[in-house]
């Protein structure tokens, strides 16, 4: 979960919000990834679905079955489908996302056994850690713009 903050604040570092993921495979580092959304402009760049992406091209398949993912906030719906998708053994997330997430806060799309997939699911690793990043992220944003 270390290297998964360490992404988060990478992001920060550009202004974008900071959640950061690291997807392991045979106990190796294989892709990280972090928000991009405001420097891309593109819906899709969020930290998971980058880090998926890389993975994709390491191990060369879509298929991630033996790789853990760990994120600094749960997993939205887009990302939580896209983790199902790959099939990913095993997601560990430090913060909850009351608004938006998809790892048992508003549903739990990970384990929902109508999917032909149900991922392995660790939640609340650093937690605190990690919503400290998000709420000092937001307060430090809401006093530049002056609200």
């Amino acid at each position: 979960m270390q290297l998964a903050i360490e992404e988060a604040n990478k992001a920060r570092e550009l202004n974008e919000v900071p959640i950061g993921a690291v997807i392991i495979y045979n106990d190796t580092v294989i892709a990280t990834g972090r928000n991009y959304r405001e420097t891309t402009q593109e819906t899709l760049s969020h930290a998971e679905l980058i880090a998926i992406k890389k993975a994709n091209e390491v191990i060369g398949s879509w298929r991630l079955e033996e790789c853990t993912l760990y994120v600094t906030l749960e997993p939205c719906p887009m990302c939580a489908g896209a983790i199902v998708q790959s099939r990913i053994k095993r997601v560990v997330f430090g913060a909850y996302d009351p608004k938006a997430g998809c790892a048992g806060s508003i549903m739990n799309l990970l384990e929902e056994d109508r999917f032909n997939h149900q991922v392995e699911l660790t939640s609340g690793v650093k937690e605190e850690e990690c919503s400290q990043l998000l709420t000092s992220f937001f307060r430090d944003l809401r006093k530049r713009k002056g609200k």
